[in-house]
């Protein structure tokens, strides 16, 4: 449907928006914890907020996306975010930073089902295998360059550079947005018209496995939020666990990025290697080494054992994301609503992992350990999950 120029113009707004959110995101737990001592508790209760509000204004907006158009769609979330978060710099005050957050994440809703349908409106699988590793690589890296270096901005241009400069670049997307826009008008109407080509390789592909491609899908919905609760209850509490090994704020800042970098390297991986399409096994034990690695860097205490098991997390996210695009994309052709859904079951994940994390710190103080017990606990109902779904038996319609 969309041009390769205007396909071209969606990874530009996709990296700007990948290292604008992260440089927020993540820094404003440490703006919290310095400006308004928030505690683990504290910013866990933060992060948990913005993914329940994430997961049900997303799904929403992936349905608005695919009925009024993506580039209005991201329009309206680009301005909303660039507001939300210079008035939040302006007014430094602990109400003014929640709203901030609220707007800013509503806007965010916006952004992502339809910068994800615009690079996969009607194309075959291979093409499609192509486009989503380059948007998959582009938004890691740019995610992972944003924890890089955002500890030097904020020692740099201060603490309120972590609103000022990703408003500014918000600004910026919103008039990428609308030159696209206009450029792409023109073709969408025509290729609406003409049927998707036909590709043989599509089916063979699918036929790897006895299992259906739509319980794929499923299956990875079920990973990527899940994994979602691991990063998401991982993150909050890098502050503490960088002050538990003496790092300045520059080398806090590298030590949170390890394992953005590897799940960078993991979308290069698996857009360059399909073998792992449509196979359970691939699935699963990326899985298992997610989880594994998850409660080291939460307990572990030497700093290369936490380094290397951030490297395992990062593979073992980057393909439970992967597969999650992948098959939404794949499977079905309203892609605004598939990317609705795949993005409302990652802001799941967002929301239940600081979840169980808060609850754990309220009700247990004494058992410093014990969000890192119950989100692992967690991680094995969603593998019980997972092998439910891959081994049930289908239900058989009763004969009258």
């Amino acid at each position: 449907m969309f041009s390769p120029r205007v396909k071209t113009g969606a990874f530009v707004l996709e990296g700007v928006n990948a290292f604008a959110t992260t440089l927020y995101f993540n820094y404003l737990f440490f703006h919290m914890r310095e400006q308004f001592g928030f505690t683990n508790l504290g910013n866990l209760f933060l992060a948990a907020a913005n993914g329940l509000i994430y997961a049900v204004s997303v799904w929403f907006a992936g349905r608005f996306a695919q009925r009024k158009g993506y580039f209005r769609a991201l329009r309206i979330g680009f301005l909303t975010m660039a507001f939300a978060l210079a008035g939040a710099g302006c007014v430094d005050r602990l109400g003014t930073g929640y709203a901030g957050m609220v707007f800013w994440t509503l806007g965010m809703s916006l952004t992502w089902p339809s910068l994800e349908a615009i690079v996969s409106e009607r194309e075959s699988s291979q093409r499609l295998q192509r486009l989503l590793g380059v948007y998959n690589v582009v938004w890691a890296g740019g995610s992972a360059l944003a924890a890089f270096v955002g500890g030097g901005l904020r020692d740099t241009f201060g603490a309120r550079s972590i609103f000022f400069v990703p408003a500014t670049l918000h600004l910026f997307q919103w008039i990428v947005a609308w030159r696209l826009d206009r450029a792409s008008a023109a073709t969408v109407a025509a290729a609406r018209a003409q049927p998707p080509p036909p590709d043989d390789a599509d089916h063979r592909e699918r036929c790897r496995s006895p299992v259906p491609p739509a319980v794929f899908m499923k299956m990875a919905w079920v990973a990527n939020p899940f994994s979602y609760v691991a990063i998401n209850a991982l993150i909050p509490v890098i502050p503490q666990r960088a002050a538990d090994l003496h790092l300045g704020p520059v080398a806090a800042g590298v030590f949170s990025s390890i394992w953005y970098f590897a799940r960078a390297a993991a979308f290069v991986l698996l857009w360059q290697w399909t073998g792992w399409h449509y196979r359970f096994k691939w699935l699963v034990g990326a899985y298992l080494a997610m989880a594994a690695c998850f409660a080291v860097v939460l307990v572990g205490g030497s700093l290369w054992l936490l380094v290397g098991a951030q490297l395992v997390f990062g593979l073992g996210v980057g393909l439970a994301y992967y597969s999650s695009l992948y098959y939404s994309m794949d499977v079905g052709e309203t892609k605004g609503e598939h990317g609705g859904f795949h993005e409302a079951a990652l802001g799941t994940g967002i929301f239940a992992g600081p979840a169980i994390g808060a609850v754990s710190l309220r009700f247990f103080p004494d058992w410093p350990n014990m969000n890192t017990w119950a989100a692992s606990a967690l991680l094995m109902i969603g593998l019980a999950a997972l092998y439910w779904l891959r081994y049930r038996r289908p239900s058989k319609s009763r004969k009258p």
